[in-house]
């Protein structure tokens, strides 16, 4: 049975954070950020800062990084 890759930064954060038991206010505390901080990511919004981002995925061995774009998700061009 293969696992599906999240699609989101949310959605890997709140599968991360759950694998290894982490309550939102643990893993801000882990990662150095403040618990809305943590809610922000897992709530989807869609402005951060890049370099606290990195700082919470650091601890599960991931960064930032460019991703190809998927052309069917856009709606026109």
């Amino acid at each position: 049975m293969m696992t599906q890759t999240p699609d989101t930064l949310s959605e890997f954060l709140k599968e991360k954070r759950r694998k290894f038991r982490l309550t939102q206010n643990q893993l801000a505390l882990k990662a150095g950020v403040g618990l809305r901080f943590i809610r922000d990511i897992e709530q989807g919004k869609t402005t951060l800062r890049m370099d606290k981002v990195n700082q919470v995925l650091k601890l599960f061995g991931q960064e930032l990084g460019p991703q190809p774009l998927i052309r069917e998700k856009f709606i026109s061009e």
